[in-house]
């Protein structure tokens, strides 16, 4: 029998993912969503499975309402964050509280409340720039942004409460994950809505930094992995796909698979302070194959093009501003 499992973040791009896969496995599913005055679910607006899902709305950083979500259930994914690496610039208190204070928040409830897991989300972002490649979990730790920074605390605080008090955490690091209902801010949305609104100059930041990319679907199950494995606790592990794209190289690929040429202007705006920009990300994915029996189902190339069929969808590219800059 499946149990009750939580999904903080359920309304955003990777939550809405993994609450849908939870739903199809048979999972009772709750969904904590960022309240609102709209009490709009985020994504999950838009999933047929929303009326499977008991849905919460409040806000990370509150310790009551966590813990009055988090009191029936038996694994908490958490994966509510701030995510945007140039808002961090801006604000990065506001990190502070959310990334930290917030896994704090749920760390502490679920040492309380005697859950049997937590599944806390990391970021590739918290190695910076390789000093090696493939990335392995081992990998020194040098975070280049205040977002980076404040998911790395995030991870060790929840760690420490493994060592600290037996609260069987498993940190899941993905590297850099695309698909549908994926952010402005990102760099594959960026590119595919320039093009479809008709651009053939596209504005991007840096062409030389290299991602590894993973289709969302595929990091979904990872989570879903880790979440089932029972030998994980206190663990670290990579969800990536071994593999590296530069963003320029990334740009002309998604531009020829729509039969467009594009010409690509570096727009200073978009580039991030020299020392913050991460130049290089590629995993290290044998550990997860190990451990969880997972790797990515789907090439860079069938992922990218269900990406765009998605945004090739109805009313969804006005959804998206493309000649914004979204911070």
């Amino acid at each position: 029998m499946k149990t009750k499992v939580l999904v903080t973040g359920a309304g955003g791009f990777i939550g809405s993912h993994l609450v849908e896969k939870l739903v199809q496995k048979g999972y009772k599913v709750k969904g904590f969503v960022h309240y609102n005055s709209k009490n709009s679910w985020g994504w999950l607006e838009d999933s047929k499975y929303k009326d499977n899902v008991e849905v919460i709305s409040g806000d990370i950083r509150d310790q009551d309402i966590i813990r009055y979500a988090m009191r029936d259930v038996d694994t908490v994914y958490h994966l509510a964050a701030l995510i945007g690496i140039p808002y961090s610039y801006i604000s990065p208190e506001a990190y502070v509280d959310t990334n930290i204070k917030g896994s704090l928040n749920i760390f502490q409830a679920a040492k309380e409340l005697g859950v049997k897991r937590v599944i806390h989300t990391s970021t590739s972002e918290i190695y910076g720039t390789a000093q090696f490649v493939p990335i392995h979990e081992q990998h020194p730790i040098n975070p280049q942004s205040p977002y980076a920074a404040s998911k790395s605390a995030a991870d060790f605080i929840g760690l420490s409460f493994f060592r600290s008090f037996d609260l069987p955490v498993t940190v899941v690091r993905p590297f850099n994950t695309y698909g549908p209902r994926q952010s402005a801010r990102a760099i594959i949305p960026t590119i595919i809505t320039q093009i479809l609104s008709g651009h053939k100059s596209i504005k991007l930041g840096s062409l030389t930094p290299t991602r590894d990319l993973t289709f969302v679907e595929d990091t979904a199950e990872g989570f879903i992995c880790a979440g089932e494995s029972l030998s994980v606790g206190g663990e670290v592990v990579n969800l990536g796909a071994n593999s590296e794209i530069s963003v320029g190289d990334l740009a002309q690929l998604i531009g020829h698979l729509l039969n467009v040429s594009i010409t690509i202007v570096e727009d200073s705006v978009r580039k991030r302070p020299s020392k913050s920009e991460v130049d290089r990300l590629m995993a290290d994915n044998s550990k997860a194959k190990s451990i969880l029996n997972w790797s990515p189902e789907k090439s860079l190339e069938q992922g990218l093009k269900k990406t765009i069929e998605w945004f090739q969808e109805a009313d969804r590219l006005k959804k998206y501003k493309s000649e914004i800059y979204n911070v």
